[in-house]
């Protein structure tokens, strides 16, 4: 069912709702616009939403100025820590911006986000990036292959560690969030890799060359279950892996998206639940379990390119009822954000009454 829609000032990559208490209805979403021409640049924005799915809701708060955005993300709830938004950016910086609001953290204020530091990380772009969980590191992918790993203290960051990872450009980086020693990388050299951080440089604990038959595009690690994680490819597949040998892992299950699956989320309360961002073929939410894994709803109301996608992290229990989960989407040339809620009848019926 849709909610509400906006057209945003160029050309969205994604979208994040803010996972802290309080500020569960702020909704993030980035651009990146090319500009070609003799002197071509890349140039983007953060726009702030306040989400309200119940009565329609998309209301503009505050939009920065920035370079092109490659990635975002907000810092895990971790202790007393304020909203944090990581930016990656094109130019090769990784930006931090703390999320101002009311002392009492029940309002947003009308200047939204403040940047309080921005590292040069690179000359290269930075692509993805990734928070371990207690938030003080931050893992970044870059176009020329390296990863590097920039510690987070008291707002200020420092590189501690860097390596080239692959042959091209790095599209996704991920901690493991039940070993944060353990850092999971994905190419357009079709490698999907993990490294050991207790080394330095970095060691590699494996490297798997021949299961993604294109690049690596996301990775997921399962919230629910330590053992399994989720990658997804431009070969137009989820792989389900089961990383219980972290030297051998093995791919469960695989399941065809019929678009390149460039991101992957994992739903904050349902084990299993995964909304997959399609790229040429829309949305899509996969249910995986027992091995298997299967679509049980597509969206397909976006008319380019499917890049960017989050839950919304609201209770799904309200006065002893469930509500229906809240998901926003973007795409890209066309400019579009849309909110909506999936109409599944397995993903509202029941399946948000288990105390997760």
């Amino acid at each position: 069912m849709d909610v509400a829609h906006c057209y945003l000032d160029g050309n969205p990559d994604v979208v994040e709702f803010c996972p802290h208490d309080s500020f569960h209805h702020v909704l993030a979403a980035s651009t990146y616009t090319l500009q070609e021409g003799d002197r071509p640049s890349r140039t983007g924005s953060i726009s702030l939403f306040n989400v309200n799915a119940d009565v329609g809701l998309l209301e503009l708060l505050h939009r920065v100025d920035t370079s092109g955005v490659f990635d975002m993300k907000w810092n895990p709830v971790s202790g007393n820590v304020s909203p944090l938004l990581a930016q990656a950016d094109a130019d090769g910086y990784l930006r931090l911006h703390r999320l101002e609001s009311s002392a009492d953290g029940s309002e947003v204020h009308g200047n939204g986000l403040k940047e309080i530091n921005g590292e040069k990380v690179s000359s290269s772009m930075c692509l993805c990036l990734d928070w371990n969980p207690a938030a003080t590191s931050i893992s970044l992918g870059l176009s020329d292959g390296s990863i590097s790993i920039v510690s987070l203290r008291e707002s200020q960051t420092t590189v501690i560690q860097e390596w080239k990872a692959h042959e091209f450009e790095v599209w996704a980086t991920c901690f493991d969030i039940h070993q944060p020693e353990l850092v999971y990388t994905g190419s357009d050299d079709c490698r999907f890799s993990c490294w050991d951080l207790r080394c330095d440089p970095s060691e590699l604990a494996f490297q798997n060359t021949k299961v993604h038959g294109m690049g690596v595009c996301c990775i997921a690690k399962s919230p629910s279950d330590p053992h399994t994680l989720l990658t997804g490819s431009y070969d137009e597949h989820l792989r389900v892996w089961d990383v219980r040998s972290i030297s051998k892992p093995m791919v469960e299950t695989s399941i065809c998206l019929g678009g390149g699956v460039w991101r992957i989320k994992q739903h904050p309360f349902v084990p299993g639940l995964v909304l997959a961002a399609c790229m040429h073929n829309g949305f899509a939410i996969v249910k995986v379990k027992g091995g298997k894994a299967e679509v049980t709803e597509t969206y397909t109301k976006h008319d380019s390119l499917a890049y960017g996608a989050d839950w919304q992290r609201e209770s799904p229990c309200q006065d002893g009822k469930s509500k229906r989960p809240v998901v926003a989407t973007c795409s890209f040339y066309d400019r579009l954000l849309r909110v909506w809620m999936p109409e599944s009848e397995s993903l509202h019926d029941g399946a948000f009454d288990h105390n997760y």
